[in-house]
């Protein structure tokens, strides 16, 4: 049933040759902004190609004018040797040219259940008939679901799914169409590695027979396990194209930002006084306790697998979660929030993972974006001062090198990457105690991923800083100290001085249960 499930459209199993999606000359102005200048790139079937550009770099742009989201003002498409240029999103997908957008919910209805969200497109088709047999309805969702390899009741509303799920579900319903070309934007940002192995597994087979992929990504991890190539995109235009094996990884992150992308070289300072201190703090129920202390002028990665406990450990910070033992204190204080409102009156703030559905506020500006946790900082006597707002607002947006406008256009106007520098800006523009940021790099690419890091690590002298990082390479490039986490304790602690590599992965991967030595800990 599986094998059935992703090869229909190819005829017996057998790829069938189609010719490649062929892009030539195109362009796209908004206003007096030139987004795309020529861009000529081929996508060929039974290819993995793998797109990498630096926020503003026109793939966004690219991405909606294949998906028929935008047209190009100039240039042509051809898909299967045919012209090419949906004027809807609908129709590109019926002329087989699928897209998972990096916003989840732009793929899923949260309101409805996982079988009508897999079958939604073959539902509001012409011809699929005015009445719904349910049981048939269902029994097709849970072979979409079985290829996919999710293991889900059908019958669930998505919106009681975690953020790993509704990512699957978007994924196998554009698996569905029976794609031609599937566009894929950051698909593993929210995936655990063992779904992410999934998804590998599953692109492999659809390469196989015979469909393009553009996978859009930045992670060394996913480019080095599926990419047949690399295609760099700059100020618009393809600024290089990589598809000699080995791919050459550096010279496609050269060709992105115009230079060569150096190490980072962090420079550990003497840690402060402890700011916060856990004492013999239970996650679960029947998980081993664990005890940290979080020092002043400290950057700290805490890093495992999904499901680890970093999660938790994050939520009880901010008072989302009680621990089931132990204690915390504040500056020497007993610290115990039940409440958001009562971490943030304490200078405890957490900067969540799922930016689209606990972060951004899509009906607010960047200003507002920016100062809500903070309103009462910039009111007097219940009226808001909005030239106080902007003007802490303006700050941020200098600092963290955000690219818009104004402080006054729409959050949704922003590119991702730009998105996410607003919502960890946010949790930068006042004075705090102890930050914590979940997945601070989530979806953006290597140069904003450098320009937020130097930013956390330039401002943590007076307080402690925690981030959360599935990625190890992100961790080396931000902490001074690594936390490795799994089965919800604590199994590792590392100087972020030449750390034992392999020791750090053989702890993520849950394999090792003891905590190193003493003389590594810097509590």
């Amino acid at each position: 049933m599986t094998e059935v499930a992703i090869r229909l459209p190819y005829q017996g199993g057998k790829p069938v040759r189609n010719d490649a999606v062929k892009l030539a000359g195109i362009t796209k102005v908004f206003g007096a902004n030139d987004v795309l200048r020529g861009v000529d790139l081929v996508l060929n079937p039974g290819e993995i190609t793998v797109l990498m550009g630096a926020n503003g770099a026109g793939k966004s742009t690219l991405v909606k004018i294949l998906c028929g989201v935008h047209t190009a003002n100039a240039g042509t498409i051809t898909l299967g040797g045919e012209p090419f240029s949906p004027s809807s999103p609908s129709e590109a997908i019926r002329a087989g040219v699928v897209t998972v957008h990096q916003s989840i919910n732009d793929g899923v209805i949260p309101d409805l259940d996982i079988a009508s969200n897999l079958m939604l497109d073959h539902l509001t088709a012409p011809g699929s008939g005015f009445f719904l047999n349910k049981r048939k309805h269902r029994a097709e969702a849970r072979k979409i679901a079985a290829a996919m390899e999710l293991n889900v009741d059908v019958t669930q509303t998505v919106s009681e799914l975690g953020l790993a799920d509704r990512q699957l579900v978007a994924i196998a319903r554009a698996m569905a169409h029976k794609p031609k070309l599937l566009i894929l934007d950051e698909p593993t940002s929210s995936l655990s590695a063992v779904e992410a192995q999934r998804l590998f597994r599953l692109l492999d087979r659809l390469r196989d027979a015979g469909a393009a992929i553009l996978y859009i990504s930045h992670r060394m991890s996913d480019i080095r396990r599926i990419a047949d190539r690399i295609v760099s995109m700059r100020d618009g235009i393809i600024s290089g194209v990589f598809e000699t094996a080995p791919l050459d990884y550096e010279g496609a992150v050269k060709a992105m930002l115009g230079h060569a992308m150096t190490d980072v070289d962090v420079h550990i300072p003497e840690a402060g006084a402890p700011v916060i201190r856990l004492s013999d703090i239970s996650l679960r129920p029947g998980s081993k306790p664990f005890s940290l202390d979080l020092h002043a002028n400290e950057v700290v990665a805490i890093t495992g697998l999904v499901g680890s406990g970093k999660t938790d450990f994050a939520n009880i910070l901010f008072g989302l979660g009680q621990p089931i033992t132990g204690s915390m204190s504040l500056h020497g204080k007993p610290y115990h929030p039940i409440t958001q409102r009562q971490a943030i009156n304490a200078g405890v703030f957490l900067c969540p993972k799922d930016r689209a559905s606990n972060a951004v506020v899509q009906d607010f500006d960047i200003s507002r974006n920016i100062t809500i946790p903070f309103l009462d900082r910039h009111s007097a006597f219940s009226f808001l001062n909005r030239r106080s707002e902007r003007t802490k607002a303006q700050c941020t947006i200098t600092d963290l090198g955000i690219v818009c406008q104004s402080d006054g256009d729409e959050i949704g106007s922003l590119s991702g990457g730009n998105q996410q520098k607003v919502m960890v800006g946010r949790w930068l523009s006042e004075a705090s105690n102890l930050l914590v940021l979940d997945e601070p790099f989530q979806g953006v690419d290597i140069k904003a991923r450098r320009d937020i890091g130097h930013k956390i690590r330039e401002t943590a002298d007076t307080r402690a800083t925690v981030v959360l990082v599935a990625e190890m390479d992100e961790a080396l490039e931000i902490s001074d100290r690594i936390i490795v986490m799994a089965d919800h304790t604590i199994v590792g602690d590392h100087r972020n001085d030449n750390v034992d590599l392999a020791r750090v992965l053989t702890q993520v991967a849950g394999q090792q249960s003891e905590t190193t030595d003493k003389t590594e800990h810097a509590i």
